[in-house]
């Protein structure tokens, strides 16, 4: 564990910002490793990134009936996704407003009330407090004023997502930007079948990075380089995409799904929104994402046919989607420590297909399993070598790591930011 942490001694604040200066003289190349082990960045990360950002919490499949309820856990911080009596998605802070103590202690579950184990109060779906034993002692004391605190909360085609800034702007102007190009998959009368945790011990960036550049596909993904044309340089795929977009609307029966927007990171409307969308060509004979390229469930949505095409979107600083035209896969990157990171996986089909008839749930889930067990490997080995003391950042890949560019140069300005 040598240099894997930063010494508390030579770490603060100045030195944090000092770095960021020099990085930001150093446009185009991959970042320090100071950046990877510094526990005053990490905490600055988790107040202005983490909490600070619109988040994928859940999907509203995962929680059908009253009482039914889920939970977000980002940090030390827990955030339950429940549905209230009225039928209505809340999004609650896990937290009593009489001591602090949790108030739901599953993962996920049903329940007609929260109920605080330490002294006993009572929360409704809603969050609103039913019941403070005894608290009529104190004649001040209002119920109104002490129900559980909630997140900012929307919900996106059956998609929510939460924020912990009280002050954050709404997600809304974002989502509408790529509501066109997702409209047709129909997420809110979707199920999610599977979602897998894949735990990494290296720092979060270094797992979103690798999701945001393909560069690493040919060598680290066999599996999925050979269905995927993102592999290649765009000027060696053009005329696959080309022909893939010209028929995408007529053999789909959707309009939209051609569309490409970047607005994401520093081209974020806000701090803590931004969405991106682009469509790119499997390559020929293939269909979908799957371990032979062959549709693997019943066609998402409004989907007619198959145009061999795929979706990425981004929603948010660190959710991403990729979307075919069978089912959809789901990413969030999720800080734990400064040295650990949770990869979360979801996996959609609509919500009528049936298992065993309609699709195989190991089938559907295979290469995001697969490519994603990759990923752990090569995160991992990315991870002791940035955090040797012979680690000498080399330059980006033009084509192939830009968005890692634009998510540095985005990352930099926040941790310079006071304002955030």
């Amino acid at each position: 564990m040598h240099r894997m942490i930063e010494s508390e001694g030579i770490d603060s604040p100045q030195r944090m910002l000092q770095m960021v200066e020099i990085q930001q003289q150093k446009s185009g190349y991959a970042i320090d490793s100071y950046f990877y082990k510094s526990p005053i960045t990490f905490d600055r990360e988790l107040d202005s990134i983490l909490f600070k950002s619109w988040i994928y919490a859940g999907h509203e499949s995962q929680i059908p009936e009253i009482g039914d309820y889920i939970q977000l856990k980002l940090g030390n911080d827990a955030i339950i996704l429940c549905r209230d009596e009225a039928g209505t998605v809340q999004a609650l802070f896990n937290i009593c407003r009489h001591r602090g103590s949790r108030v739901c202690q599953q993962q996920s579950g049903s329940l007609k009330t929260f109920v605080c184990p330490y002294h006993g109060w009572v929360y409704n779906l809603d969050g609103s407090l039913r019941l403070a034993r005894e608290m009529d002692a104190l004649e001040t004391f209002n119920p109104d004023d002490h129900g559980l605190r909630k997140p900012g909360m929307i919900i996106f085609h059956g998609l929510i997502f939460i924020n912990c800034n009280p002050e954050t702007a709404s997600f809304a102007p974002d989502l509408d930007i790529i509501e066109p190009a997702i409209r047709g998959y129909d997420l809110a009368r979707a199920k999610v079948i599977e979602s897998q945790t894949y735990k990494v011990n290296a720092n979060w960036k270094l797992a979103l990075e690798n999701y945001l550049e393909c560069y690493h596909c040919a060598t680290a993904h066999r599996a999925y380089a050979r269905l995927h044309s993102l592999k290649d340089p765009r000027e060696k795929v053009k005329a696959l995409n080309t022909e893939m977009l010209a028929r995408t609307e007529q053999v789909t029966g959707l309009k939209g799904l051609t569309t490409e927007n970047y607005h994401a990171y520093s081209a974020a409307s806000h701090h803590g929104g931004g969405v991106d969308h682009s469509r790119y060509a499997l390559f020929d004979g293939f269909s979908t994402g799957s371990r032979d390229g062959q549709p693997v469930a019943p066609l998402m949505g409004s989907f007619r046919g198959y145009d061999g095409g795929a979706a990425d979107f981004q929603l948010g600083p660190l959710c991403f989607m990729l979307n075919y035209p069978d089912h959809c896969v789901l990413y969030r990157f999720i800080p734990r420590k400064i040295n650990e990171t949770d990869m979360e996986v979801v996996w959609f089909v609509r919500a009528d297909a049936v298992e065993g008839t309609d699709y195989i749930k190991n089938e559907v889930t295979w290469l995001w399993d697969k490519t994603t067990r990759e990923d752990q490997y090569i995160i991992m080995r990315n991870s002791e070598g940035v955090h040797s003391r012979f680690f000498e950042p080399g330059p980006y890949h033009p084509e192939h790591e830009w968005l890692c560019m634009r998510f540095v140069e985005w990352y930099l300005d926040t941790l310079a930011n006071d304002d955030i």
